[in-house]
């Protein structure tokens, strides 16, 4: 939800009409909106509609589901938020609902825009009485399970702990009047979509529902859900034939594997790096380049995937408090995200997807700023930018790479390290690419090392196992296996083959052989 305010606020004259330019002339007051939801909009300082509000009220305030398409950041969540306030409000409960029963349901795919919702769904409705509630992983279980045990008029969350609580009982889905199904094209990309269809039909019927599906993307499989799941939705689709937003400034660069990391950090130090996006492909990629930012002076941080929500929070609070300059992001962090006046959005990695590049660079210019958005199109992962451009309909400026923007880096923060003129970094413990190189180079070593000993004395489980069962061999009187090299030749026999057949054996083998009672082979 983004805030468009046409009341006197802080900033420059252009920065105000940057504001206004992507606002119709559709105001709030005009629609059929119950008056709680206008005092919260006039107290929020909402005016006018965007486009995608101008367009979709009218026909769900009629009760008509909605199957929408529009770019992000242009106010998809309070437009289906306030048609679900309006429908409750004029609609009563069915009488036969029970208390663990929701009214309305809304689904996201992840757990930063199911808050993000969350937190816009308090504002609009602060002069309701709907109990809301909101469920998603990785933090929060048992109180979560507790709210809503306590029965929520509107329930907001993500698949996976929906349905964790669902099939417990925690609450049941046949008292829904309202089905809301954000960014479902993600659902699709993180393989959501059979939690979610199992979810649906555990609903009311859609024709006794009122249905919104809303995404910056339409496919087709996304539509044929719409087709199952809806009552014959109105399709709606603002500025569709402009992926992507005309106020960002996108750039591309084609540096080397090694010049990535003098490049980012010469990029952000022209820009000032205020308030900037970083994307990569992969986790270790991310703390990478983490590593280097702090170390050059940088206040950054990371957000991936497996982040402990609680400290995902926290960094994002951080990013929009202005604590930290720099995020650095896997693409859990394309979506849903609204953090106010990010300047610039650098793809480190190029997206393999050509639609996460448009969900990536839709962080910046939201709400009718303008932004930056810079990508590296590296040796690695060039080769998506074809299907970028042929996406997004048009070629992306191409910068030169210049050796007065290529910094020289610092040493990187904590063990990161520099090896053979490219940028490397390990974290303790060491990133899963160092990781597998140490076990590799570990395992290069020890097979140099045991090549020709005993296997007796070779470390590794199958020695291991050989030395155990001598050892029981002994305690009962019977001799040891005998070692045999490939070929079946005596691998004690085969060290001298001068001294009439018979090696010397190695200390260990002669202590284990006096313990026995043996003879131990000597030359001489």
């Amino acid at each position: 939800m983004q805030p468009h305010r046409n009341r006197s606020h802080s900033g420059t004259t252009a920065d105000r009409n940057m504001e206004q330019k992507h606002l119709t002339e559709q105001r709030f007051a005009e629609l059929d909106l119950p008056d709680p939801l206008l005092r919260a909009l006039r107290e929020i300082g909402f005016d006018r509609c965007t486009p995608v509000q101008a367009e979709a009220l009218p026909v769900t305030l009629a009760g008509e589901d909605v199957e929408g398409q529009a770019r992000t950041g242009t106010g998809k969540t309070a437009t289906f938020l306030l048609a679900t306030f309006a429908y409750l409000l004029r609609r009563p409960a069915p009488a036969e609902r029970r208390g663990d029963q929701p009214r309305a349901f809304i689904l996201a795919p992840t757990r930063e825009l199911a808050i993000q919702i969350h937190q816009d769904a308090v504002l609009l409705g602060k002069y309701t009485d709907f109990r809301l509630g909101l469920a998603y992983g990785g933090t929060g279980y048992d109180q979560q399970r507790t709210q809503l045990q306590s029965g929520v008029d509107i329930l907001i969350g993500t698949p996976g702990r929906l349905i964790d609580y669902l099939k417990q009982g925690v609450f049941n889905l046949g008292a829904v009047q309202v089905c809301i199904l954000d960014e479902a094209d993600r659902m699709f990309d993180l393989g959501f979509i059979r939690d979610v269809r199992f979810l649906l039909r555990r609903m009311p019927a859609p024709e006794k529902r009122l249905n919104m599906l809303f995404s910056a993307t339409l496919s087709h499989r996304v539509s044929e859900l719409a087709y199952e799941h809806m009552n014959d939705p109105r399709v709606i689709k603002v500025e569709a034939d402009r992926i992507t937003v005309d106020a960002i400034q996108e750039r591309v660069y084609y540096p080397a594997n090694e010049e990535k990391i003098p490049l980012l950090l010469g990029i952000l130090n022209q820009t000032g790096a205020s308030r900037t996006l970083i994307f990569a492909n992969m986790k270790s990629v991310a703390e990478k380049v983490d590593g280097w930012l702090r170390g050059n002076g940088f206040r950054s941080g990371v957000l991936s995937g497996d982040v402990p929500q609680r400290k995902r929070e926290q960094l994002l609070q951080a990013f929009k408090d202005g604590e930290i300059d720099v995020l650095v992001a896997t693409d859990v962090a394309a979506r849903g995200l609204h953090i106010p006046s990010v300047s610039h959005v650098i793809n480190y990695d190029l997206p393999q997807d050509a639609e996460d590049y448009v969900h990536r660079i839709g962080r910046t210019a939201r709400a009718g700023a303008s932004g930056d958005a810079i990508s590296f199109a590296c040796e690695k992962y060039a080769f998506s930018l074809t299907d970028i451009e042929e996406y997004i309909g048009h070629p992306l400026p191409v910068e030169k790479v210049s050796e007065a923007l290529l910094l020289e880096p610092k040493s990187p923060a904590a063990s990161a390290a520099r090896r053979g003129g490219r940028w490397a970094r390990r974290r303790e413990g060491g990133t899963e690419d160092t990781e597998r190189a140490t076990k590799a180079r570990g395992e290069t070593r020890r097979r140099e090392v045991t090549r020709g000993r005993p296997q007796s004395e070779r470390p590794g489980e199958q020695g291991q196992r050989r030395r155990r069962r001598d050892d029981r061999a002994g305690e009962r009187g019977e001799p040891s296996e005998p070692r045999v090299r490939e070929g079946g030749a005596d691998v004690e026999a085969g060290a001298d083959r001068a001294s009439g057949g018979q090696a010397e054996a190695s200390p260990k083998r002669r202590a284990q052989a006096r313990r026995r009672g043996q003879e131990v082979p000597a030359i001489g």
